[in-house]
């Protein structure tokens, strides 16, 4: 008899083995173990809601380095004040934006400047970025209702209609812009550009999983928001409803059409980096737990790019995809897509 599980159901397992798990919360704050984009846990306090905020603006600017500021938005769409980091571009302006996702934490800063080194990246590129924090386990979607974790997140829309005329005129962008994220932020990255065509000229997604209608994509979906203490029926009600099929980027993917698009993932082996901070942790038995953790996520991750790509060629539909043969989910590994993906993001910003 064969008892090899369905491709589908083995990434479900490895995924929901992963963030059951609950972890050590000094584990997390040790910077020499790799640090997992999920499994926090899974206590959140949810963001606070002012109902007096109504209109959308620009509250302040709070310089934090020479290129670097930190922008205090008010949001009408979510009832609170959002904070955003931009990183500003090299050499004379205008440029393009790109607007960088964060994974399923939602740290008060973007963990691409905390962790992925994002700033020491772009600093000499010809690009603005702009960098969102909190959206922990939101999905970066519009939700149906309050949740009483997660708070209102109207995220779809802060991103798509009130943040880009705020931050492109202060920044007196070119008027092009690109969107990418890793890990939930992949699958938010991909979902927003094929519903709203010709907003970005580009996308990528790194170590993302890309569906949500299919028993695979709800899986992932429901895992991602319970894992931080969502109700994923807040999110887009139950799976009968069409919402779930809405933000569903393999079956919006002809939507995509005329996008540049790169992927990427790893195999969940790691790294010589991976095993060199293992070892240099100050305890190995937690930083191989988190690394076992790393392994799982992105193998489930590079099975559902593998899905998400297949989809494309179906559809005669160009990417550029790339596969690491080592590589966790993991931010020392996600830090080494970013160059890869910057090449294919640039080309089409014009850069």
């Amino acid at each position: 008899m064969n008892r090899r599980l369905p491709q589908s159901a083995a990434v479900i397992l490895t995924i929901a083995a992963v963030a059951a798990v609950p972890v050590v919360a000094e584990v997390r704050a040790q910077p020499d173990i790799p640090v997992l984009d999920q499994g926090a846990p899974a206590t959140t306090t949810p963001p606070p809601y002012d109902p007096k905020m109504t209109r959308t603006g620009l509250l302040r600017t709070e310089p934090v380095g020479p290129r670097r500021e930190r922008l205090h938005i008010a949001s009408a769409a979510m009832r609170r004040e959002i904070t955003v980091d931009v990183l500003r571009g090299s050499g004379d302006g205008p440029h393009p934006v790109l607007y960088l996702l964060d994974g399923v934490d939602g740290d008060p800063t973007s963990a691409w400047i905390t962790k992925g080194r994002a700033a020491e990246f772009f600093a000499d590129k010809p690009v603005d970025v702009v960098l969102t924090s909190g959206g922990t386990g939101s999905m970066y979607s519009d939700w149906l209702r309050h949740d009483t974790a997660l708070g209102l997140n109207r995220w779809e829309t802060f991103l798509t209609e009130e943040l880009p005329p705020i931050v492109e005129s202060l920044l007196r962008s070119n008027g092009k812009r690109a969107i990418a994220g890793v890990s939930m932020g992949a699958q938010a990255a991909m979902m927003l550009t094929q519903r709203h065509p010709g907003l970005y000229g580009a996308v990528a997604g790194m170590s993302g999983c890309y569906s949500t209608a299919d028993p695979l994509g709800h899986a992932v979906t429901t895992i991602t928001v319970a894992s931080r203490g969502g109700n994923v029926e807040n999110l887009w009600g139950p799976p009968s409803s069409p919402e779930w099929a809405a933000h569903d980027s393999l079956l919006g993917a002809e939507k995509l059409r005329g996008t540049a698009i790169y992927l990427s993932a790893s195999s969940g082996a790691p790294t010589t980096a991976d095993l060199i901070a293992i070892a240099n942790s100050s305890s190995i038995v937690d930083a191989l737990a988190m690394a076992g953790g790393g392994t799982a996520l992105e193998a489930g991750a590079r099975q559902c790019t593998e899905r998400f790509a297949a989809r494309l060629t179906e559809l005669e539909i160009p990417a550029t995809v790339e596969y690491s043969p080592q590589g966790m989910h993991t931010w020392p590994d996600f830090e080494a897509q970013l160059p890869r993906a910057w090449e294919v993001l640039a080309k089409a910003l014009g850069l």
